[in-house]
């Protein structure tokens, strides 16, 4: 039995989801990201593009390309409401499929060709979603996953393509290099630095020439490149870490500030950990200074997920990293090899009242929002949240803040 695998694409996903809000914005230069002067650029509409605007750009450098540009700061609370009403009809439509990222899927429609057909059943999937949730989609369908989302990138906008097998090689050919998934800038550089740009290139490259100038990688980008690469669907992201960052709007030194941001990350941390019946056994800060050098610092501990003993350490670990006393731009935390347990009471350190205490905030913190109640101690910090179940699954929703 042939494979057949469909990738499926939400067009410029965050932008539609603003055009569907409010309908003036139609048609319009859209940006949507940080809207202060380290913002960056998380999606933009296709009229940007011809300015030569892309996401992850500094939205101080896109406003500047395009100035007639409408400028929004988005919510990624609605962005996620969308994203699942596109999975629930996916869900209910498909045997398997795999959520890559808040805007983008794949489903395996193997077999669908015998009863129905996998093309016919494809449109008619991606005319649902279209006319259910108002949302320009793509897709593209072959053999496998990576000749699928190339194929995808092709049809944009709001179209869809399918390669037939045997044809996968002949339909990468003519594409550049860039196009092949995983070639990022440093990649491309290097390829092109050997003269290669097409992916004919390549193909007509023995695959020990591309594993003697990248390694492994080399393998990979050969197979990618002739259409053989051939990865399975991953229908649960289990997640072995879990972290949060703040750059902050100015450099500052500010150690009340600072410690308080940090309090307030390791405190949300801890109860995600808790609400997921998570353990984490290593806990790490970073610090990104005025000048862009990042530092990071981690430490083993036992298998934990309360606050007394997660705050404490996260706080020492900051101030023994915090050592050139300048400027700083971005801290972060982050709880790491995680595995799937509750937390084992102390018996000489732990008290009663205490473990009623943190029953009764995750209960109201479930309740009422992760921002509900707080300890004292992170009451300064803002915006500190995830406001989304981090062990559901899914991919979380910054992945959706690529290239596109």
């Amino acid at each position: 039995m042939s494979k057949n695998i469909l990738h499926l694409d939400l067009d410029t996903f965050f932008v539609s989801c603003e055009r569907l809000i409010d309908s003036r914005l139609q048609k319009r230069p859209l940006l949507v990201g940080g809207t202060g002067d380290r913002g960056v650029v998380a999606a933009c509409s296709y009229e940007t593009r011809r300015f030569g605007v892309h996401s992850g750009m500094p939205m101080r450098l896109a406003k500047r390309l395009c100035p007639e540009a409408v400028v929004i700061r988005g919510n990624a609370s609605i962005y996620t409401k969308y994203s699942q009403q596109v999975t629930d009809i996916i869900k209910e439509n498909v045997p398997i499929f795999e959520k890559a990222s808040v805007d983008e899927f794949y489903a395996d429609l193997s077999g669908m060709d015998k009863f129905f057909g996998s093309y016919k059943y494809a449109s008619e999937m991606r005319a649902k979603i279209i006319k259910e949730t108002g949302l320009p989609i793509s897709f593209g369908l072959s053999s496998n996953k990576i000749v699928s989302k190339v194929a995808t990138g092709e049809a944009k906008p709001n179209n869809q393509l399918r390669i037939d097998p045997g044809f996968e090689k002949s339909f990468l050919a003519p594409l550049s290099i860039r196009k092949i998934p995983s070639v990022g800038d440093k990649t491309y550089q290097i390829l092109r630095n050997l003269g290669i740009d097409k992916v004919s290139v390549v193909q007509q490259m023995p695959v020990e020439m591309m594993t003697s100038v990248l390694g492994v990688y080399g393998r990979t980008i050969w197979k990618r490149a002739n259409g053989l690469d051939d990865p399975p669907l991953i229908p649960f992201h289990e997640r072995k870490s879990i972290s949060t960052e703040r750059t902050f709007s100015k450099d500052t030194t500010d150690m009340v500030k600072l410690r308080t941001t940090v309090f307030a990350m390791a405190e949300n941390l801890a109860y995600q950990l808790r609400r997921g019946d998570k353990l984490a056994s290593c806990i790490s800060v970073k610090i990104r200074y005025s000048d862009f050098n990042t530092y990071s610092k981690q430490l083993k501990i036992p298998y934990t997920s309360a606050d007394h003993v997660l705050i404490p350490k996260i706080l020492e670990l900051f101030d023994n990293l915090y050592q050139r006393r300048l400027l700083i731009r971005l801290v972060g935390v982050k709880f790491s090899d995680l595995v799937t347990g509750n937390y084992q009471i102390n018996l000489f350190d732990d008290t009663e009242e205490m473990l009623s205490l943190y029953n009764a905030m995750d209960t109201i913190r479930s309740r009422y929002g992760e921002l509900s109640i707080q300890k004292a101690s992170s009451m300064g910090a803002k915006t500190i949240g995830r406001f989304h179940n981090p062990f559901n699954g899914e991919p979380p929703i910054i992945l959706a803040h690529r290239k596109q």
